[in-house]
């Protein structure tokens, strides 16, 4: 029993101590408890430097155990060596790339990503003398042209937000270490139950839990996942930066990452069918999916991705504001959300939410146009789904 005495104190001292230790057996809990804990007591020296000799817990910053338990969950997932999990998806891009580049290098990156890594690279990067070059990195011509000297990463994202490009991992990852690069993939859209980079020679592998991962929109959190010795620089930048995620957040993307296999594959079930629909429909000028022949990469994704083809969708609508907004308001189910990945369906317009900060010129050559509306596919019934999306769009007739 951990500093059990039979002195006694006064009333406002034992308020502060009685009830502070559980001393009967609690071990082996069906769900694992919520470490609220800003710390944890030793009981001297000794006892906290065999704690430190085990990298057991002390203080909340640096170890929590349900962080703790979610990095096994999505290092197993993704099959890494070890993981950090941060504070958001911004917090694992960034804490990520930082431990990666110093003043000097160059970044060779994806033209079509989230809008805020893109604000990420361009406005804080390069204001630490990190140069970024961007490509189409579907054009492997493209990236190989856009090589320099001191390109220390690649980076891109599995399935692109939010024009829905595949990038070809295993090509783009040998391009990369031929030049002694290191290359990072963001597998948000995708979930490690979708594909797993490391598998295709990316060296980390970074997630927006806060999406698919939880799959219930309650919690904001980021993971990076990788080798042993990357890890760990990533993790010693992560202590000092203070891009932990809390422990009942933690908590929280565990309790929903038990479920996500099952929504995961409804989802791209349903993206599937919605997507077919979507494409025979003549009020939809263009459909975004790799489950449809016609997209350019669907051989690529039918090879990487074996159990779906992911559940984002993007079309592009007439640039008609008036019609848009009657269409949105006449769905029933799909709901407008600055988020994605959550059980019910969603829609965002990248214009005015994800790249909105993205100049007009940048934007329309990655394909973005004031029409293009990004759809996250939940798991409701899937005629109920579709018959929605046709019927409001029947204001465009």
């Amino acid at each position: 029993m951990f500093k059990k005495t039979d002195k006694t104190f006064a009333f406002e001292t034992e308020i502060l101590n009685q009830g502070a230790y559980i001393d009967l057996l609690a071990s082996n809990p069906e769900t694992a408890p919520i470490y609220l804990t800003t710390a944890f007591n030793v009981e001297d020296l000794d006892d906290l430097q065999a704690r430190y000799a085990v990298k057991g817990f002390c203080y909340n910053r640096n170890r929590n155990p349900n962080r703790t338990a979610l990095i096994e969950l999505i290092t197993h997932l993704e099959k890494g060596e070890n993981s950090i999990i941060c504070s958001s998806g911004m917090a694992a891009i960034s804490t990520a790339m930082l431990s990666l580049v110093q003043q000097g290098d160059h970044i060779l990156s994806d033209q079509t990503l989230y809008g805020e890594t893109i604000d990420f690279f361009s406005k804080v990067l390069s204001g630490y003398g990190v140069d970024v070059t961007y490509v189409n990195f579907t054009d492997q011509a493209a990236i190989e042209a856009a090589i320099k000297p001191n390109t220390k990463v690649f980076y891109t994202e599995t399935v692109s937000n939010p024009m829905i490009s595949v990038v070809d991992l295993d090509a783009v990852a040998q391009i990369a270490h031929n030049h002694q690069a290191l290359f990072v993939v963001d597998n948000t859209f995708m979930t490690a139950y979708g594909v797993r980079p490391l598998e295709h020679g990316a060296d980390l592998v970074v997630n927006s839990l806060t999406k698919f991962a939880n799959g219930h929109s309650d919690a904001v959190a980021g993971s990076v996942t990788g080798s042993d010795a990357l890890i760990q620089k990533a993790y010693n930048l992560q202590v000092l930066l203070g891009s932990t995620a809390d422990a009942f957040t933690s908590w929280l993307v565990q309790r929903g990452m038990r479920t996500m296999s099952l929504r995961v594959q409804k989802q791209m079930d349903n993206a599937a069918a919605l997507a077919k629909a979507l494409d025979e429909c003549p009020y939809v000028l263009k459909v975004f999916h790799p489950s449809l022949p016609g997209h350019p990469q669907h051989d690529l994704a039918k090879r990487l991705f074996k159990k779906g083809f992911g559940g984002m969708i993007s079309i592009e609508l007439p640039n008609d504001k008036d019609k848009i907004n009657a269409f949105m308001r006449k769905l029933n189910l799909a709901h407008y959300a600055m988020t994605l990945g959550g059980y019910r369906t969603s829609l965002a317009h990248p214009v005015s939410s994800s790249h909105y900060d993205i100049p007009e010129e940048e934007r329309l050559k990655m394909g973005i146009t004031y029409g293009l509306m990004r759809i996250s596919v939940g798991i409701e019934d899937t005629d109920d789904l579709v018959s929605d999306f046709m019927e409001a769009l029947e204001v465009f007739a």
